[in-house]
C-alpha cells in the first residue's frame, strides 16, 4: 500500500492533496494507495474533509524501511518523518523551493512547479483523467486552491490557479466568495488550541545566518481573536523553541480581509527581524506589515538579521 502524505502540521493543501493523489492512484492507476497525515489537521483542513464527505486520514508517526510513499506539498526532510530516507520514495509533487536532503532508492518522478497550490499541479499531471474526478475530489481540489491563494489575495496566485478554481466552482455550482468565507471562518476559530499548539499549527523551520527560527503563520479573518492572546503566546515562545530545537519563534498573524500581517515582537531578535527584513519601525510588542500575506513569497525570502 502506497502512503501519500504532506508535511507536518498539515494544512488544507497538504491534507487535500494527499486525498486527491491517493484517489488518482487508486482509481486511475490501479495502485493501492492511502492518504495519511503527519499530525492533526488544522481547523480549516478538518472542515474541508468533513464538508466533502471524507474521514480524516490516519495519522502516522513515521514510515518503515522500504515502505512505498509519495510526498506532496513539501520536499523538506525537516517536515517529514524521521525515517523518510529509508522509505521507498516513489514521487514528489510540490510547489516550494527545492531544499535538498532527500535520498531515494532509485530514479523517481519529481514535479516542482511555481504554482500557488499543489492540487493545481496534480490537475495538470492527471491530464484527461482529471475529467473523471468525482464532485468530492473536485471540492477538495477547489478548497486547496482557495486556501493556498487566500481566495486569490495571496501574491503566490497564478492565472492557472485562479482559472482552475473558477472552473471547479462553476462545475460544483458554488460561489467562491461564499465558500471561501466558510473555509476562512473555520480556519479562524482557534479558541480550542493552546498557545503552543497555535505556534506550531502552521509553521516552518528556517535558518537565517546560522539562527534557527520556527516561522509560524496564522491566517485569519478574526485577527483580534489571536492578538488578544499575544501576551501568553509570547510567553510560550521560549519553551516551544527549546522543545523544537530552534533558537526563536516568529509569529505572523495574517489578516486575510485587510491583507496585512501583524508580527509579534517579544524580544530584540524579533525587532531586528522586523526592521531589517521588512523596513518596519517597531515601537511596541507588535508591528503591522501592510501587504504581507505569503510566508513562501514575502516572509521567508526576506528574513534577515
Amino acid at each position: 500500500m502506497i502512503k501519500v502524505f504532506g508535511h507536518k502540521a498539515p494544512d488544507t493543501d497538504s491534507t487535500g492533496s494527499a486525498i486527491i493523489w491517493a484517489w488518482y492512484l487508486n482509481e486511475m492507476k490501479g495502485q493501492a494507495a492511502q492518504a495519511v497525515l503527519l499530525g492533526t489537521p488544522n481547523t480549516e483542513a478538518a472542515f474541508v474533509t468533513q464538508r466533502w464527505g471524507f474521514e480524516t486520514p490516519d495519522i502516522i508517526a513515521d514510515v518503515e524501511d522500504n515502505a512505498p510513499v509519495v510526498i506532496v506539498d513539501t520536499n523538506n526532510p525537516a517536515e517529514l518523518p524521521s525515517n523518510i530516507n529509508q522509505a521507498d520514495i516513489l514521487a514528489v509533487i510540490d510547489h516550494h523551493k527545492l531544499v535538498g536532503g532527500l535520498e531515494t532508492k532509485g530514479p523517481i518522478s519529481i514535479t516542482i512547479r511555481p504554482l500557488a497550490c499543489t492540487a493545481t499541479i496534480m490537475h495538470n499531471l492527471m491530464g484527461d483523467d482529471a475529467e473523471q474526478m468525482p464532485a468530492a475530489i473536485k471540492g477538495v481540489m477547489l478548497s486547496c486552491i482557495l486556501s493556498d491563494t487566500l481566495a486569490f489575495r495571496s501574491p503566490t496566485t497564478t492565472p492557472q490557479d485562479k482559472a482552475l478554481a473558477e472552473s471547479l466552482a462553476a462545475g460544483l455550482n458554488l460561489s467562491i466568495a461564499q465558500y471561501a468565507a466558510e473555509m476562512f471562518a473555520a480556519k479562524s476559530d482557534v479558541s480550542a488550541f493552546s498557545d503552543s499548539e497555535l505556534l506550531r499549527m502552521d509553521s516552518k523551520e528556517y535558518a537565517v545566518s546560522g539562527t534557527k527560527f520556527r516561522v509560524s503563520v496564522l491566517e485569519t479573518t478574526s485577527p483580534k481573536m489571536v492578538l488578544d492572546r499575544k501576551a501568553s503566546l509570547m510567553a510560550a515562545m521560549p519553551s516551544v523553541a527549546q522543545e523544537d530545537s530552534v533558537d526563536h519563534v516568529l509569529l505572523f498573524v495574517v489578516d486575510i480581509l485587510n491583507e496585512e500581517a501583524t508580527l509579534l515582537i517579544p524580544n530584540a531578535i524579533a525587532q531586528n527581524v522586523a526592521e531589517k527584513s521588512f523596513g518596519a519601525t517597531v515601537t511596541g510588542d507588535t508591528v503591522v506589515l501592510p501587504g504581507v500575506m505569503s510566508r513562501k513569497k514575502q516572509i521567508i525570502p526576506n528574513l534577515k538579521l
